[in-house]
């Protein structure tokens, strides 16, 4: 076999550790496929036929995959946080003169500082400079971890996402997160991997090393609130026999959504949403009837409200194209 290319190699070395790895554009944060939003999907790309198909679920392991990828360009390499059951802190750094904390973070000076405050609290205090070498007793901070320093000056902190309890997902620095200069990626979320470069900036590993357990006190800020208990919303049919075939119909999708496992709910929105659109765009059902079933049962399996309803609203867009109309016996008709 010939030489592999640099970005080539590190794919291969992160898939190896069990990391699913999707290619970026090069040189660049951004995916590289698919190069359409799930609201712009309009089923022609080949994965996408039935249903928007992102980077997530293209992301992989296989070798085989990995060397077609990165043999026809110099890919960067995104790594799927979610399939590979991770959970990466991403400690910034400020970008300009003016970028300065909050009030609550006086004091502190990049992301870095605001996870010591925040391990210090928990009783985890980050001393990153101590306690290496081969005769160092070993290490109890939370920074012993797998950890590569991005092209930026930042760093990103490596952990096992827990085997039990709720599936976490990305929070974003003041707005919901851990704090300032301070962002989490896992279910639904990537990271740049070490190996790539961005606008000709290396990440690089600084602690080659598995990553370690999340720690319990992380995972509890980090855990998503409580899922909303699902109730369906009230939609009028008439009572004859096309009444009884949507609401059989709204079941069926109801029921689809709600079976989905993770990594794949925001898919099966999609696919309901379709599926009821058409009926929609036939005249047998609403937008608004659409939104007021599938709406509470997307958010009861965990996703986000924004997410839900862009979803909703990409799946009416692609049903609207093929109406299914009702016939007097109730039944569907394309």
């Amino acid at each position: 076999m010939p030489d592999l290319s640099p970005l080539l190699a590190a794919a291969l070395a992160h898939a190896a550790r069990g990391w699913h790895v999707f290619p970026l554009r090069p040189d660049d944060k951004r995916p590289a496929f698919p190069d359409h939003t799930a609201d712009d999907c309009a089923g022609r790309d080949p994965r996408c036929h039935t249903g928007h198909t992102g980077w997530e679920q293209r992301a992989t392991t296989d070798p085989n995959r990995i060397l077609r990828a990165w043999s026809t360009r110099p890919y960067g390499i995104g790594i799927a946080c979610g399939p590979s059951a991770l959970v990466v802190v991403d400690l910034d750094v400020p970008k300009h003169a003016d970028d300065t904390p909050p009030p609550q973070w006086a004091g502190t000076c990049d992301g870095w500082d605001v996870f010591a405050t925040l391990a210090a609290r928990h009783g985890t205090p980050i001393d990153p400079f101590d306690g290496f070498g081969p005769d160092a007793p070993p290490r109890t901070d939370i920074t012993f971890t797998h950890t590569v320093t991005t092209g930026s000056g930042g760093t990103h902190l490596y952990y096992r996402h827990p085997a039990t309890g709720p599936q976490l997902r990305n929070t974003t620095g003041e707005r919901g997160g851990l704090g300032w200069k301070v962002d989490t990626r896992s279910h639904g979320g990537y990271v740049v991997a070490a190996g790539s470069t961005v606008a000709g900036r290396p990440y690089a590993v600084s602690l080659d090393m598995e990553p370690a357990p999340l720690p319990g006190w992380l995972a509890g800020l980090l855990a998503p609130a409580a899922r909303p208990v699902y109730r369906p919303m009230t939609v009028t049919l008439p009572p004859d026999r096309r009444g009884r075939y949507l609401a059989a119909a709204i079941r069926r999708q109801v029921a689809h959504l709600t079976a989905a496992p993770d990594g794949q709910r925001n898919h099966a929105l999609f696919t309901s949403a379709v599926a009821l659109g058409q009926l929609a765009a036939g005249g047998a059902l609403t937008d608004t009837d659409v939104y007021a079933v599938l709406e509470p049962a997307a958010l009861s399996t965990g996703l986000r409200a924004a997410e839900v309803t862009r979803t909703i609203a990409s799946g009416l867009r692609v049903g609207a194209r093929q109406p299914r109309h009702l016939n007097s016996a109730g039944k569907a008709a394309a």
